[in-house]
């Protein structure tokens, strides 16, 4: 017989465990809004729920509680103002800018628009998966998208759950990992589309950060991977080639079907994700079509 060794680094293949909060998550009904899971760990569906209105304590907690079991929640049909669009945001704290991204009617609003020519529409941030701003010391608690123009085909989002890749890893991952840090930089995430005058304008405000490569979760403490291909640049301590070999098998998990959940835009859709718990991936996929999403993102904490 020939080696049937499958070579380090690839994708584990067979059964997986696929849950959706800790073991010893207390699991509750839900009053006031209808849940309705898209997938077996991550992304839900929220019917019931007027978004145009402020939100009462028990709708937040209950809004708060969806999200943390499905890490990505959605709401169709919303069609909120862009102010109504960032006072929901609000109930979960401060809103942050983003200097790095083109500004919608406020500072608070990034707005996200491609041309039917996208050949000559700036890029952003389609076809890569990733963690918003991990390069900050604070990265974002999480973010409310609304797709204001959809185009007739594709322009589809995905998000994959970082609890469930990190539950999979083996255990000769898991141990090398424990601890461990990595750093975390602008730069590489932003460099296809922003000058490099522009890059170097903005190095002292976000310098490199070092963040732990498995983060605990502030509310569920559930540990999931922290690193991602758009802004983690190495792990600390570790020579280069080494590096850079682990991060590529760390940052292909999320890559996994099993993890992943693929939302349909329609116009006025809104999704809510917890940046804490994920990563995501805008497909572009819809050229000669016009697309325009606006985002607000709420500040988040130190990962520990």
């Amino acid at each position: 017989m020939r080696d049937a060794r499958v070579p380090e680094g690839g994708l584990y293949e067979g059964v997986r465990t696929l849950r959706p909060y800790p073991e010893d998550w207390q699991e509750r009904g839900y009053e006031l809004i209808e849940v309705v899971p898209q997938t077996r760990v991550i992304g839900a569906e929220i019917r019931g729920a007027d978004l145009t209105r402020p939100l009462s304590p028990a709708l937040r907690e209950e809004l708060n509680r969806a999200l943390l079991e499905w890490k990505v929640i959605f709401f169709r049909g919303a069609n909120l103002a862009p102010e109504q669009q960032a006072a929901f945001a609000r109930h979960w704290g401060e809103l942050e800018t983003n200097p790095l991204l083109a500004r919608g009617s406020s500072d608070e609003i990034v707005r996200f628009e491609k041309a039917a020519d996208s050949a000559g529409t700036r890029p952003t941030y389609e076809n890569v998966w990733h963690t918003d701003v991990t390069f900050r010391e604070r990265p974002a608690m999480g973010a409310v998208l609304q797709l204001r123009e959809v185009p007739p085909i594709g322009g589809h989002t995905m998000w994959a759950d970082m609890a469930a890749a990190y539950d999979n890893l083996s255990p000769r991952v898991k141990e090398r990992i424990d601890g461990a840090t990595a750093m975390h930089d602008f730069i590489p995430g932003f460099a296809r589309f922003t000058s490099a005058e522009r890059l170097a304008e903005l190095q002292d405000e976000f310098p490199p950060v070092e963040h732990p490569v498995v983060r605990t979760h502030p509310e569920t403490g559930r540990k999931m991977l922290f690193v991602n291909t758009s802004f983690t640049t190495h792990i600390v301590g570790m020579d280069r080639a080494e590096s850079d070999r682990l991060l590529a098998e760390l940052v292909r998990q999320a890559h996994v079907p099993e993890y992943q959940v693929r939302f349909a835009w329609q116009p006025g859709d809104i999704a809510f994700w917890d940046n804490r718990a994920t990563q995501h991936y805008a497909l572009f996929d819809y050229m000669g079509h016009r697309r325009v999403a606006e985002r607000v993102a709420v500040v988040g904490d130190r990962p520990f």
